[in-house]
């Protein structure tokens, strides 16, 4: 059993004081929480890694100099992340739309904010972030790094509805954070940078790659060999991924250098947002990058997630709308619409679609449950450190 270094009762109830009303003021500061945390971090910096991860993790990695993952700042960043109080009543945390079960998304359509209302988008898997090359997020792309990102939810009225200062200032009070906060950075001061790098240094250590496909990967030379931890069924579905149904040549990017998506097998990404023809060519849809940039070449296209633990992360696209890994896969199969920025490799789907026969569908989604880290899902380095005394 773990022993705790340190259990953190909090017995207050202070409410925050920002000039408005007692019904919208934030949540109290304390509440008779329970932190635990192990008396030696977890260990979040230099995760191991497989090897046909490893051999390609640098050219995908958007780390950046200024912000390295260290264990005390992501064990900082874990504690931020399921603080409900980073939000104005104290009702939501990052948690509440990204939960480690669904592999940190949300088993909603639509999330809801902490006014209980629903938000835009369906909410993204936070997999493997860390390994986005291009470095932006959100469905649109509108945050310029990870650092960005985890700040912009904490504002959105919709979402969380708190303000930087005043949080700052709420968390500089609260007697959970000054001795974290001096852990990761060395005072106790906290600032709205460095909650920014601590929230982005627990997203990029939520890294998945300890599925049943890494390891049949690990004992094969190719990734195109059939794996003996594989049944027939999921080995076939493997060979319709990298094969007929062509789903490789956008879910694992080419490596510099390299040609051929059996040359990089780990991180199951698109290279970058795109249009995948589930909307027709309108202007009264979601333009996603494109309402965001004002191009009319990016109008339609949106970033994905990886497809790392597919299977739990339904429902499915920017709004939710596919229930089943089935519809999505029944989408590229026939349903895939013309589209002015339509992904060249999708053309002929549009044209006379896919055409994958039953069998072949269903092995193919049998091959992408193979992706399920079960562990990754049950860590205790990425769960909540919040408890509630008996």
């Amino acid at each position: 059993m773990q022993i705790p270094a340190f259990t953190i009762f909090l017995c207050l109830f202070v409410t925050l004081a920002y000039g408005q009303t007692a019904d919208s003021v934030s949540a109290e500061v304390g509440s008779d929480r329970q932190l635990d945390l192990p008396a030696t971090p977890y260990r979040y910096a230099d995760q191991v890694l497989p090897r046909h991860v490893k051999q390609v993790a640098e050219l995908f990695d958007n780390t950046p100099e200024s912000n390295p993952i260290t264990d005390e700042g992501a064990t900082l960043g874990r504690v931020l992340f399921y603080d409900p109080n980073l939000s104005l009543n104290g009702s939501t945390s990052c948690s509440s739309c990204h939960s480690q079960r669904t592999a940190f998304t949300d088993a909603r359509r639509l999330s809801k904010g902490f006014q209980g209302k629903t938000v835009d988008r369906n909410s993204m898997s936070l997999v493997n972030l860390r390994y986005y090359r291009p470095g932006k997020f959100f469905w649109d792309e509108r945050a310029d790094s990870l650092e960005d990102q985890v700040l912009m939810p904490i504002e959105n009225p919709n979402e969380m509805g708190h303000e930087l200062t005043a949080l700052v200032s709420q968390l500089q009070r609260d007697p959970i954070y000054p001795p974290l906060f001096h852990d990761a950075f060395g005072s106790t001061e906290v600032t709205k940078e460095r909650l920014s790098r601590a929230l982005a240094q627990f997203i990029r250590s939520l890294v998945s790659v300890g599925s049943r496909f890494d390891q049949g990967r690990a004992e094969v030379a190719s990734v195109l060999e059939p794996f003996p931890n594989f049944s027939e069924q999921e080995n076939y579905g493997k060979q319709q991924f990298f094969g007929r149904a062509r789903c490789s040549e956008c879910h694992l990017p080419e490596t510099d250098g390299k040609t051929g998506a059996a040359r990089q097998s780990a991180f199951f990404q698109l290279e970058g947002p795109l249009v995948n023809g589930i909307d027709s060519d309108s202007d009264q849809v979601d333009g996603g990058v494109g309402a965001v940039t004002s191009k009319e070449s990016e109008w339609g296209r949106f970033k994905s997630t990886s497809l790392r633990n597919v299977v739990l992360t339904a429902p499915y696209m920017h709004d939710g709308r596919f229930r089943t890994l089935d519809q999505v896969i029944e989408h590229y199969n026939w349903s895939v619409k013309p589209h002015r920025n339509l992904d060249h490799r999708l053309e002929d789907f549009a044209a006379n679609g896919l055409a994958l026969p039953e069998v072949e569908k269903v092995a193919l989604a049998a091959f992408l449950g193979t992706l399920t880290d079960p562990t990754f899902l049950t860590d205790p380095k990425f769960s909540n450190p919040f408890t509630r005394p008996e």
